[in-house]
């Protein structure tokens, strides 16, 4: 429940950030520092591998403001942005990366667009340096296909770092499927929108953990988890082929029986064969990936699973 005496609440999922730690926090308490607000900083360690959590554990102790939760594996940053949403107290929660590519500076705007009355303040990007021709191109086509397959708007260059009112975050949190594209979810439900503009900085340190490989496999994820027309396109590929190898079938026939010449083009129907067995393949594999978040879904596992709390009990005490 929210907290009487915090006003933002800072989600920060992390994973090997050990080097933009330092930096990371200077900057950001400094800005809020600067606002007035009075402030929590919760940070969930995603089951890093370097130094991060000994470094956020010595923060901790340093300053009663910041949080650690400690996951028990890796569990991927959608997941660590849920638990850091569920822990939050504050009355308006604001998502950001620790590598300094949303840059805190931009934290009193939104503030002052909540304050206006706006339920959801996303900060959305006009400029990503550092990032290569074909990621931001791949990242428009993905924003173009997602919008034609989904119900309602995602605005485009878009990520997680946004400020959610309260009432906003109890409705994420009444959201429970296993398989979650929290970009989509910040949209889907709904309430009083609006945006504020901003130049994507290169990391300050270290490197994406993102890879093109992750990258697909999130696109994949966001497009079924909000959309079955990949099944339905699937179906009317189906019809479509199979009607036209009807008809082909049938030219092949009248010529046999009007010309007489014989049947031809062993390298075509291998040819024919092989597209057939692709899209068969190409179908399985959609309706396999749906089967599969079923599958998930019918677990009932929990989304996470914390190893260890700091800050959020008496000072000094393991695991409150």
């Amino acid at each position: 429940m929210p907290g009487k005496d915090v006003t933002i609440s800072i989600v920060v999922p992390m994973y090997n950030e050990s080097e933009n730690i330092e930096k990371f926090y200077a900057t950001l308490a400094g800005v809020l520092e600067g606002t007035g607000e009075s402030f929590e900083i919760i940070c969930v360690n995603d089951g890093s591998k370097d130094d991060t959590l000994d470094r956020l554990v010595e923060l901790s102790g340093k300053d009663k403001r910041v949080k650690v939760v400690d996951f028990s594996r890796n569990f991927g940053k959608e997941i660590a942005l849920s638990a850091g949403l569920d822990f939050s107290s504050g009355s308006a929660v604001i998502p950001i990366d620790a590598d300094l590519q949303d840059p805190p500076e931009l934290i009193p705007e939104l503030v002052r667009k909540w304050r206006e009355g706006f339920d959801v303040v996303t900060a959305r990007r006009i400029k990503r340096k550092g990032e290569t021709w074909l990621k931001k191109s791949t990242a428009i086509l993905f924003y173009k296909i997602f919008k034609a397959f989904t119900s309602f708007d995602i605005e485009e260059n878009t990520g997680d770092f946004r400020l959610l009112d309260r009432k906003v975050v109890e409705a994420l949190k009444e959201l429970k499927e296993a398989h979650r594209y929290m970009k989509g979810l910040f949209f889907w439900v709904g309430f009083r929108q609006c945006s504020v503009t901003f130049e994507r900085d290169p990391r300050f340190s270290g490197k994406s953990k993102l890879n093109y490989g992750k990258l697909i496999n999130l696109a994949v994820e966001g497009l079924t988890s909000f959309s079955y027309i990949p099944l339905r396109a699937a179906s009317y590929m189906g019809i479509i082929i199979s009607f036209l190898s009807f008809c082909y079938a049938a030219f092949i026939i009248v010529k046999k029986l009007v010309s007489g010449d014989p049947v031809q083009g062993y390298a075509s129907m291998t040819a024919i064969i092989l597209f057939l067995g692709g899209i068969q393949l190409l179908t399985i594999g959609i309706i396999g990936e749906y089967i599969g978040k079923i599958y998930n879904e019918a677990k009932r596992r929990p989304l996470y699973i914390v190893r260890e709390k700091y800050g959020f009990g008496p000072r000094g005490k393991r695991g409150s």
